[in-house]
């Protein structure tokens, strides 16, 4: 199968190589040259723009968008409905809002398109070796393309979600679980780190991630920020957002759902851009661990 991709950067890139391994024919287009340079390095065919992409592609259409959410979306997906023929299938990869995922998918169907919205989790890392999917769509063309998701992501990390938009919804949510989890993480470390004790950060987070009820993939990043930095000197506490933690406490609040840990954790995203904070120090060094989210460094 062909695969067009729109959108090489940290994710899209890696995204192309997974699919290039998984036995896909991949043409990849973005407004970066270099970007584009780097990728065809790696073999896969490349287009300069989407009028050439859509030429390229001889099937029916399956192009993957994987750029930064909001206006550029739409910019793109407007972009690409000259050049469509019906029936065509638009991803869009990234971390959009639900809302705009409803809208697009209403636009796209109403000229004959289609259209799924796919929550990517799993960081760079997951792009590249093996992600975190959750679709949502109309089931036809969802089962098209349901090959594609379950092998590029790893085993049981491909989940049908539902109705159009309700993939990105999912991962909005999973983003307000993350933030959550990871302010927990930060501030426990910072409890050590005011300590009369002199507790080794990253002999601790190894030992957590081994047999005790708190181990999982952020505890063993936890482990490899301290690895690299043992007290993140190099550093600031800041923590920056994609804006998904935002959207998951709005829509609890919408919903009457209280949800004061979420709530809380991106007030002290908030804080941490007032004030440095050790516990910014680690949710930085853990955005920059599974994400490549840059980080502000101290001089």
């Amino acid at each position: 199968m062909q695969i067009g991709l729109i959108g090489l950067g940290k994710m899209g890139f890696n995204l192309a190589l997974n699919l290039q391994r998984n036995g896909y024919d991949v043409v990849a287009n973005d407004v970066n040259t270099d970007f584009v340079a780097k990728i065809e390095k790696e073999g896969i065919d490349t287009a300069n723009s989407v009028a050439v992409l859509t030429e390229k592609l001889t099937e029916r259409r399956v192009i993957w968008i994987m750029v930064p959410a909001g206006e550029i979306v739409d910019k793109v997906i407007f972009s690409l409905i000259p050049f469509l023929n019906k029936n065509d299938i638009v991803i869009d990869g990234g971390n959009s809002n639900f809302k705009d995922s409803k809208r697009r998918y209403k636009i796209l169907k109403e000229n004959g398109f289609c259209y799924l919205d796919c929550g990517t989790s799993g960081g760079t890392s997951g792009a590249l070796n093996g992600a975190c999917t959750m679709v949502g769509g109309d089931k036809e063309v969802f089962d098209y393309v349901a090959e594609v998701f379950e092998n590029i992501s790893v085993p049981n990390g491909s989940l049908y979600t539902g109705a159009s938009g309700s993939g990105h919804y999912t991962k909005m949510v999973h983003n307000g679980i993350e933030y959550g989890m990871m302010q927990s993480i930060a501030e426990g470390f910072e409890v050590f780190e005011h300590s009369e004790f002199d507790i080794d950060f990253e002999k601790t987070a190894k030992l957590f991630n081994h047999g005790s009820v708190v181990r999982g993939w952020l505890m063993e990043l936890t482990q490899n920020a301290f690895s690299k930095d043992p007290k993140l000197e190099g550093i600031k506490g800041v923590m920056h957002s994609s804006g998904e933690g935002k959207w998951t406490l709005e829509e609890a609040l919408d919903l009457g759902v209280p949800t004061p840990v979420i709530a809380l954790s991106i007030m002290m995203r908030y804080r941490s851009q007032m004030q440095d904070t050790f516990s910014g120090k680690v949710v930085a060094a853990l955005r920059n661990e599974f994400g490549g989210h840059a980080v502000e460094k101290n001089e």
